[in-house]
């Protein structure tokens, strides 16, 4: 590849795009939460989510030094990640609190660069943390799970024009802002019930000996925030 070939990919990943019409914004936020809201479509988009939840304690683990041995992606869209080292301590309790938060603050992270202008960016990062996602994980429906979405994001930011690079991209990141809310409120309602006794909340209460409801409070307040920011910034406001 020429010296000119790298620079206009360099400025085609790193240089910024046309800001969206403002209707445009809006339809895509109304998709998000049609994708979010009726059950049998929650059912299965949650699936991204489950993505966003597991990577993020994937990713927190490797942070802070602990050895990540694998990945699992349920068709329930439950997920299990797995990492070594010590049971207890800072390194622990940041990789049991990154799962909930991990949507919320990946879409504030997506509003943001696309605030900026940076959507192609946002396109080709997300396809890069789920390539680096794949390696670790271990079961097939996983593996289908993230190669159909890294799939869908690396094709959109290849082959499309920008108005349908924004319109995906301003899609992803609302359904991550408004994907993220509706977690926490599951758990809290299956933990009204006696479910979900093994949860990220409950395994935090006994990490800290302080009540899953507090971390369960920190898990709706992470998200809630997290659309009001991420909104504003979509929503230019």
């Amino acid at each position: 590849m020429d010296s000119a070939s790298i620079g206009d990919l360099w400025d085609r990943v790193f240089g910024t795009q046309p800001a969206p019409d403002d209707w445009l914004v809006v339809v895509t936020a109304v998709v998000a939460l049609a994708a979010v809201v009726p059950r049998p479509l929650w059912r299965l988009s949650r699936n991204a989510i489950t993505i966003a939840h597991e990577g993020g304690h994937g990713l927190i683990a490797l942070v802070t030094g602990r050895r990540l041995d694998g990945i699992r992606l349920h068709s329930d869209t439950s997920g299990l990640t797995v990492s070594r080292g010590r049971p207890t301590g800072p390194g622990m309790i940041l990789t049991a609190a990154a799962g909930y938060t991990a949507p919320p603050l990946l879409g504030l992270g997506g509003a943001w660069l696309l605030s900026a202008h940076h959507i192609t960016l946002l396109l080709w990062l997300t396809t890069a943390l789920l390539l680096a996602m794949l390696v670790m994980i271990r079961n097939a429906y996983g593996a289908l799970t993230v190669i159909v979405t890294g799939a869908a994001f690396l094709l959109i930011s290849w082959l499309t024009g920008p108005d349908v690079q924004s319109a995906f991209a301003y899609t992803a990141v609302w359904f991550l802002l408004l994907g993220g809310v509706r977690p926490a409120f599951e758990l809290q309602s299956k933990r009204r019930y006696g479910g979900a006794g093994d949860s990220d909340a409950d395994q935090l209460g006994r990490l800290t000996h302080a009540p899953p409801a507090m971390w369960l409070f920190l898990f709706h307040a992470v998200s809630l925030c997290s659309l009001v920011g991420g909104g504003r910034w979509l929503l230019g406001l």
